[in-house]
């Protein structure tokens, strides 16, 4: 058990979740498979992802679980941390996958990964108790605690916190995120609950799960809004394992060890697209929360998973789910990460980035240690130095180790010869092993062979059969098998007789003749003399030499005889014999000359190795004899002196008058002890001559690697130095970078003052009316360039770097087009199924009502037949759509292995610089050709639209000269009239589509006369019924007001019948059109004051309504629909075009029966609609563009685009060459102008751009003429020229209030405007003067519109105002009128 770290690649599993019902409703096809019996999963047709395990449709949890994650758990007992991941897109099956979804009908079967994970962890620690007391030892104790966490909008809450309030998640949580000092994440201020059993756990389990966040969403009724995290830690302290016994023999004492795991289930909340969820408000930014964190932990996933080791800083800290799962990703754990995906091809860009993540993550290497305590830690490291140092003991007296003279340590030679000769031997037996197969083989085919052809001679003879020919087969076996021993054995006494031969043939040598001798001469006593080793090495070295010369001599006569051999076998090529024989004969010699060059070449080597070891020994016998030598001398000199002074003693005492035999014994056995303690001192001193070379040997080896710390510090210092000087040129160089820019700022600030007198002085100048102004004669200021010229290496890095977005932004637009035509081919796919679902309905139905009916059955069969082919026609463009989008990300793949990281790094500072400005260059750039490019779209759909509505407006021109021609004619009138009659709900467009019956030539315009109860619109009227009057609206006239005299404008008439606020209106001179936020459009009879009809069925409030007098249709919006209202028979619904361009026929709301407040996906708010003066095209503002429609046909034919916000308003004049020209507000506070030539389709780009523009969004416009004026929520009106392009007068306040409407009094130079207060203020046109004001509503006014003889205001207290204006009034002197020129932007 030790601390050494594995490194583990991340496992990834993927899983399909079955398809459900809704889906398989709705006709959804498979995308995915699974190829059989390998890890591979294939997106489409042929894209293939591999991972370590892939699980199918119909894969039960079980096999998911024993597959994968039971090795987590066994991994958990032995100390290591495990990490379980479930990623997918919402509604994937995450939360059934993971088991913390907790359904009450679930069954066993079906049990998700943790419970699962529970029951084998309780399982384990039983199974380990029982194991434990089996043996004998000591049961392990184990401690389970459990944590339960949610990551819900970027803020963490504990979900065992019994005291945590539900409604308060929007609350700073106060747990914190830690890192302790080996890396390891843990959390603090979070509950933590010790477990005693399975069920306590699964109770806390489903206690959390229940806690956690979930809503209802388009996508999934049960959708997770936060990733949930649950955590169980496991500690366990077990008796370690130990060795079977030391080396003494003894039996170590029990030792106890504590492991650590914690084990993280994690349940990602799905990451989701709003669009598709349809999520607002709350669901909205919890969707946004969840899909930053999932981004925030792809970006880890790439940063760990980069193979190309370029990215070193790992974000972790970006989000507080990835730094939770620090140790998973990267660290300390042992990880796999599910990948969960839908099958059907509704989600096929989602199933694919998941596929595309997952991959991502098989790269993550994790480094995988054993969680000890620092206790078992030492003890483990200390058992390891043990045996290893047990082992190296072992080998030291084996001889495997030996020590050199200069300490270091290494293998003895006798081991690698050993070792080497072991290699040989392998090969060896590989190759008997192998040519004895062989030999086996041959003899089985040479018996066969026999057996055969003593057969045929049998049954030639005719006495053969088949237990004789298998008789004859065992013989000849028999006889093949002793004739191969028998060669066995002649080949092996005819080696051991060469062998013998060679042995006596070779000249005895005296000392070395073989490796035994020359080691027992080097370890003999005698050894160490001079003569002896001298005379060694020499008779060696001879013998070495006289082997070498035999083998060369025995090579060349190996060749001679080769060469004789060859040319004895060209000569005798005739006999088949004796080429036989002269071939064993050149084998036998040359196997012969083989085995003697190998003992030679053994030998030499053996010789060799003698002759190094026999050197070696002579150096250390020098270096022993010189040491010897001189401890004899000085051990010899101390003996004499002892013994002449023993000799000196005895003399003295001899000559001493009391000398007696004791004292000489006494005296004797003193100098005795002294010689012992001599003695001693001489053992103490060799002892400690060898601690002295010892430690000699250690300080060289210390010397060295002082040399070498001191070298390294040198070098250290060399690069401090050089970092120090080149810090100090960068700072140098930064100073005067600094003062050159300062230098160019104080340029540009002095070229701007000079700019600025240039212009004022040229003011003057006008002013003054001289032509050219003589003082900006007088000087001519240079012109610097401030374009930098670009180097070439960052010219070509620029072209490199810019080939790369443009294809990183071309397969971008081309993947998003491809997903939406994806999108809309499944939504028409499944209405095409629904309604194929109604049409096998009705057919059952009608066959069991009337199975007679055959018409009717084959018309049925015939309808669903047709829709089938049309959902195989669209499941075929919608396979095709994503094998495009495979193809495209595999070039994009390819695209990201250049990745543009290594250009950036290259550059200089310099290069840097100029790459930066140009990028911004190219941005702008960019913007400004995709505005261009967005217009000139918008412009060629208008133009289509614009043909659409002059088709149309001669249709209708055609259908009121037969109305006229059937006044004088009785005959036609009465012929209308039955039309009429016969077929009341059929409209009239077949019948005055062909004039060329009637013979008469249509007008060029309508009349202008009234025609009272002549026309159609009476004709209605009269024919409604009087008894609903009511119920219907009723315009009233009012009194004279009470300054009414001083008032411009005069109320004559009020009309009142909607229920809440009118949004919109438009009028003839004896029509009026209103829509309100009732979701109902009104029609009035001007001339009676009565209601005609109300145009119901929209589904939410009408914002705009327009009426064509040319073909007598209405049309009316609301949200992103234009209902078409033919209203000249029966006012109902002929068609409803859509703001994507979409025409359905008939009414497409009128199942709609409550308000729907949001769009449909791919649709956008239609703001206001607006028709050209003839009434041949229909302008419709949704979103950011303009969408033409050509009425002719009901078609859309192009769109205006440019502007960067909704366009909020727009209105449509006519040129001098009879062209459109559309002038659009939008929120983007600017004005542009469209001019739609005839026959111009696609996008259309504005043709000229005013500036400058509002300071907020626009709300309102008015053309007459070429004069343009604009009324904006900035509470101004600004008045611009047409023709010069140019802002004429501004009014910034000319309201408290938005400026919500305006409108040109017809035949006068007045503009009316109306704003959110009530107001309305007249000004005159030619001056912009106004003329006087009046409070026209309590509420709001929401629209302005007149005819020729009244004024009409809408308002927000549900009534619409009829006025008059008021002549003969002064106008008021103006008070903020800013005659501030503007400019208008030529676009191409």
């Amino acid at each position: 058990m030790l601390g050494a770290a594995e490194t583990l690649p991340v496992s990834c599993l993927h899983e399909i979740r079955p398809q459900l019902p809704k889906e398989k409703i709705e006709g959804c096809h498979i995308c995915t498979s699974v190829t059989p019996g390998e890890p591979q999963v294939l997106l489409g047709k042929d894209k293939a992802f591999t991972y370590d395990f892939v699980f199918d449709l119909d894969t039960w949890q079980e096999r998911i679980y024993t597959t994968c994650m039971g090795k987590l758990i066994e991994g958990c007992f032995e100390g290591y941390n495990a990490t379980v991941l479930a990623y997918g897109q919402t509604g994937a099956g995450k939360t059934y996958t993971m088991g913390t979804g907790f359904d009450m009908s679930i069954s066993e079967e079906e049990q998700g990964i943790i419970p699962r994970a529970i029951s084998h962890l309780f399982s384990g620690i039983e199974e380990r108790k029982r194991a434990a007391q089996s043996q004998g030892v000591a049961a392990p104790e184990f401690k389970v605690s459990a944590q339960f966490l949610e990551l819900y909008n970027e803020e963490i809450l504990d979900l065992f916190d019994s005291t945590r309030d539900p409604d308060a998640r929007h609350r700073k949580s106060n747990i914190k995120i830690h890192e302790d000092a080996s890396g390891s994440i843990y959390t603090t201020g979070v509950t933590s609950r010790l477990i005693s059993s399975q069920d306590e756990l699964i109770q806390c389990l489903r206690q959390g799960a229940l806690s956690r966040t979930t809503a209802s969403t388009q996508m999934n009724v049960q959708s997770s809004r936060s990733h949930a995290i649950f955590t169980i830690h496991l500690c366990q302290t077990r008796v370690c394992a130990r060795p079977d016994s030391l080396l003494d023999g003894s039996q170590p004492a029990a030792e106890y060890e504590t492991l650590t795991a914690k084990f993280h289930f994690v349940d990602l909340a799905g990451s989701e697209r709003l669009k598709r969820t349809g999520a607002t408000g709350e669901r909205a930014k919890e969707g946004i929360s969840i899909n930053c964190g999932l981004l925030a932990l792809g970006n880890v996933i790439s940063a760990l998973g980069d193979q190309s080791k370029k990215v070193v800083h790992v974000p972790y800290r970006d989000s507080k789910l990835t730094r939770l799962l620090q140790d998973s990703l990267g660290g300390n754990s042992q990880t796999i990460m599910i990948a969960c995906v839908s099958p059907s091809d509704r989600d096929f860009m989602e199933t694919l980035n998941t596929l595309k993540y997952a991959n991502r993550a098989r790269n993550i290497k994790n480094k995988v240690v054993v969680n000890q305590d620092k206790t078992s830690q030492q003890i483990s490291a200390l058992r390891a130095e043990i045996a290893r140092l047990q082992m190296e003991l072992m080998e030291y007296k084996a001889g495997k180790r030996v020590i050199g003279e200069d300490g270091s340590e290494g293998y003895s030679d006798l081991f690698r010869e050993n070792a080497m000769l072991q290699k040989e031997n392998n090969t060896l037996r590989m190759r008997v092993k192998a040519m004895q197969e062989a030999i086996d083989a041959i003899n089985s085919r040479v018996t066969y062979l026999m057996s055969q052809e003593a057969n045929l001679m049998l049954a030639k003879a005719g006495d053969g059969n088949e237990a004789i020919g298998t008789l004859i087969q065992n013989y000849i076996r028999e006889i093949e098998e002793l004739r191969t021993k028998l060669l066995e054995s002649e080949s092996m006494n005819e080696s051991l007789r060469r062998s013998l031969s060679r042995v006596s043939a070779r000249p005895p040598f005296s000392v070395g003749s073989s490796p035994g001798s020359g080691l027992a001469a080097l370890c003999s006593p005698a050894a160490p003399t001079d003569t002896e080793a001298s005379d060694v090495l020499r008779r060696a070295k001879q013998d070495l030499e006289r082997l070498k010369k035999k083998e060369r001599r025995q090579q060349r006569k190996s060749g001679c005889e080769e060469e004789d051999g060859r040319e004895d076998e060209d000569e005798d090529s005739g006999s088949e014999e004796s080429l036989v024989d002269s071939d064993s004969d050149a084998e036998e010699k040359a196997v012969n000359f083989q085995a003697d060059l190998a003992d030679l070449t053994c030998e030499i080597e053996i010789k060799q190795k003698l002759i190094d070891e026999l050197e070696n020994s002579q150096r250390r016998l020098q270096t022993l004899k010189h040491q010897y030598e001189e401890k004899l001398i000085l051990l010899q000199n101390k003996i004499r002196d002892t013994q002449l002074e023993r000799d000196r003693v005895l003399q003295n005492l001899s000559t001493m008058e009391c000398y007696t035999e004791e004292k000489a014994n006494k005296i004797k056995a003193d100098y005795e002890k002294r010689l012992k303690e001599m003695n001693r001192d001489l053992q103490k001193l060799q002892a400690a001559q060898k601690e002295h070379a010892r430690l000699l040997k250690n300080q060289s080896r210390y010397e060295r690697e002082l040399r070498k710390l001191q070298a390294e510090v040198a070098e250290m210092k060399k690069a401090k130095v050089a970092l120090m000087k080149q810090m100090r040129e960068e700072q140098q160089r930064r100073r005067l970078a600094e003062t050159k820019r300062n230098r160019e700022i104080a340029q540009l600030k002095k070229e701007q003052r000079r700019q600025e007198v240039r212009a004022w002085l040229a003011t003057s100048c006008q002013w003054l009316g001289a032509g050219v102004c003589p003082a900006l004669a007088l000087k001519k200021f240079p012109k610097k360039g401030t374009s930098q010229t670009f180097s070439k290496a960052a010219r070509l890095k620029w072209q490199s770097l810019e080939r790369r977005i443009f294809d990183i932004v071309m397969q971008r637009m081309t993947i998003v087009n491809l997903e939406a035509d994806m999108e809309r081919l499944i939504k028409k796919r499944e209405e095409l199924s629904l309604l194929q679902e109604a049409l096998l309905s009705k057919r059952a139905k009608l066959q069991a009502e009337s199975p007679k009916e055959q018409k009717g059955l084959q018309e049925l069969n015939e309808e669903i037949e047709v829709l089938g082919a049309n959902i195989d026609y669209i499941n075929d463009s919608i396979s095709d759509c994503q094998a495009t989008i495979m193809q495209i990300e595999e070039t994009k793949e390819e695209l990201d292995s250049t990745d543009t990281s290594v250009v950036i790094s290259s550059c200089s500072l310099a290069e840097a610089r100029l790459l930066l400005d140009n990028f911004l260059k190219a941005s702008i750039d960019k913007g400004l050709q995709v505005a261009q490019k967005d217009a000139q779209i918008r412009l060629l759909e208008g133009r289509l639209r614009q043909s659409d509505v002059a088709s149309s407006s001669q249709n209708h021109a055609l259908l009121d000269a037969l109305r006229e021609k059937a006044e004088s004619h009785p005959e036609l009138q009465a012929l209308i009239h039955n039309v009429q009659q016969a077929i009341p709900n059929v409209s009239l467009w077949s019948f005055w589509l062909r004039p060329a019956d009637i013979g008469f030539t249509p007008p060029s315009s309508p009349p202008t006369r009234p025609r009272n109860d002549r026309n159609v619109f009476s004709r209605l009227t009269s024919t409604q019924s009087q008894g609903s009057a009511l119920d219907k609206g009723i315009i009233n006239p009012v009194g004279g007001t009470k300054n009414a005299r001083t008032a411009p404008l005069q109320c004559v008439s009020v009309a009142e019948g909607h229920t809440k606020p009118v949004l919109c209106l438009d009028a003839t001179d004896e029509l009026l059109f209103t829509g309100s936020k009732d979701r109902s459009c009104k029609m009035w009879n001007l001339v009676t004051g009565q209601e005609i009809a109300s145009l119901k069925g929209h589904p939410n409030n009408v914002v705009s309504i327009k009426y064509c007098s040319h073909t007598g249709l209405v049309f009316t919006v609301s949200t992103s629909y234009i209902k078409v209202w033919d209203i000249r028979d029966s006012a109902r619904c002929i068609r409803t075009l859509t703001s994507s361009g979409q025409v359905i026929s008939g009414d497409a709301c009128a199942g709609t029966s409550t308000r729907t407040v949001t769009s449909v996906q791919g649709e956008h708010q239609i703001n206001q609609i607006a028709l050209n003066p003839t009434g041949t095209t229909l302008y419709a503002a949704a979103g950011n563009s303009v969408r033409v429609w050509e009425l002719s046909r009901l078609q859309p034919v192009g769109k205006l685009s440019g502007h960067i916000g909704p366009v909020m308003c727009l209105t449509v004049n006519q040129t001098a060459s009879n062209h459109d020209l559309v002038v659009t507000g939008s929120k983007d506070h600017y004005v542009k102008v469209f001019e739609i030539m005839e026959g111009t389709v696609g996008n259309i780009g504005p043709t000229h751009n005013f500036e400058p523009p509002h300071y907020d969004g626009i709300e309102c416009l008015a053309i007459q003429g070429d004069v343009l004026f604009s009324g904006s929520r900035d509470n101004g009106i600004k008045k611009w020229d047409l023709e010069q392009q140019e802002l004429i007068q501004q009014i910034p306040n000319a309201h408290k209030d938005w400026v919500c409407a305006l409108a040109f009094i017809p035949g006068r130079p007045m503009v009316l405007s109306a704003c959110r207060g009530g107001v309305i203020k007249v000004w005159n046109v030619d001056n912009f003067s106004p003329v006087g004001e009046i409070k026209g509503h309590e509420s709001p006014i929401n629209a302005i519109c007149t005819n020729s003889k009244h004024i009409f205001t809408a308002s927000s207290d549900c009534r619409v105002k009829l006025w008059n204006y008021v002549p003969g009034l002064t106008p008021c002197l103006p008070r903020r009128v800013l005659a501030i020129k503007g400019r208008a932007t030529s676009l191409p």
